[in-house]
């Protein structure tokens, strides 16, 4: 079992930036994949970012690209994601995920998620 607790959201103004923060619990942190995706009102759960087990890969959505940055600590078991110059359409509740089962992309299905984090962006 892994247990992964989001936090750092809030409300913020276009341009305004925000860092998020997952902290997770359970197994080896370090042997695993992990990502952020969000989920605005009315639409589908959408891929976010995802970083390697060895932080070395990094992946984004185009629609965040140069905007938002992934990272991770092993050491703390907490991986992060920096948001910079944030617009009103990033506005989701956002959530931490992992897949555990193997090494494929985390797009391809996450096998534990958290709660989750609002954040808001007002124009």
């Amino acid at each position: 079992q892994v247990q992964l607790v989001e936090s750092g959201g809030g409300l913020v103004q276009a341009g305004g930036s925000l860092r998020l923060s997952c902290a997770a619990s359970g197994r080896t942190f370090s042997s695993y994949t992990m990502g952020w995706f969000r989920q605005a009102p009315g639409k589908e759960r959408e891929f976010v970012a995802a970083m390697s087990w060895s932080g070395v890969s990094t992946y984004y959505a185009d629609s965040v690209k140069g905007r938002f940055t992934i990272s991770r600590d092993n050491a703390k078991n907490t991986v992060y994601l920096q948001m910079n110059s944030l617009k009103p359409e990033d506005t989701a509740v956002y959530y931490c995920a992992t897949r555990t089962r193997d090494t494929r992309s985390i797009r391809l299905g996450a096998d534990y998620w958290g709660q989750g984090t609002q954040v808001t962006v007002s124009s």
